[in-house]
């Protein structure tokens, strides 16, 4: 895919999150921790969780970038390693395969409040500062540590991909807690 669709699709899905996180923002605290299993994770829990791969993977790639050599071009082609692809496809939001998470990545037991989306709305804003720089940027260039082992390093565009779609992907598990949530909270006692 060549750079300026790629930035394109990055922004489409960043626009898509930010909706998404409107319609969280007015829910009452019960429901943004409400859990409809113990092992579930609420609103809040699945919001925490991105933000703990936002401060790892946020001025990694601020790194990057203001490092990165410049592009060819607009019409370079984004091109992605085994790591990349292998990486994307466990966190693709159609993917609903549940994932082992890392035990300092999971909020599960942690007691949040609602400045937690506060900090997501800030996280989601800040990538998308990113984009402008990024357009100008070498998106090839092996430039972000990977989190767990960071001697593995991916692509500045395969860790934008990564990071918004791993964002997309507990979104949308945060709009399923909710509508648990309201769905309960909306049934006779």
């Amino acid at each position: 895919m060549q750079s300026t669709a790629f930035l394109a699709d990055i922004q489409h899905r960043l626009a898509t999150i930010e909706a998404s996180v409107q319609q969280l923002l007015p829910l009452p605290k019960a429901v943004l921790n409400h859990k409809s299993s113990p092992e579930s994770w609420s609103v809040l829990e699945c919001l925490e969780h991105l933000n703990r791969y936002g401060r790892y993977y946020l001025p990694a790639l601020q790194r990057a970038l203001g490092h990165s050599k410049a592009s060819a071009g607009p019409g370079e082609e984004v091109g992605f390693s085994w790591l990349g692809r292998k990486s994307y496809e466990l966190v693709r939001p159609d993917n609903r395969k549940a994932q082992k998470t890392l035990g300092r990545m999971n909020p599960a037991q942690s007691h949040l409040t609602p400045a937690v989306v506060q900090e997501f709305q800030a996280q989601v804003t800040a990538i998308r500062a990113l984009l402008p720089q990024a357009a100008q940027a070498n998106l090839n260039q092996k430039a972000v540590p990977v989190e767990f082992f960071r001697l593995l390093k991916l692509r500045v565009g395969e860790a934008l991909l990564f990071v918004v779609a791993h964002m997309q992907r507990h979104v949308q598990q945060a709009e399923r807690a909710a509508a648990t949530a309201s769905q309960k909270e909306s049934q006779p006692a």
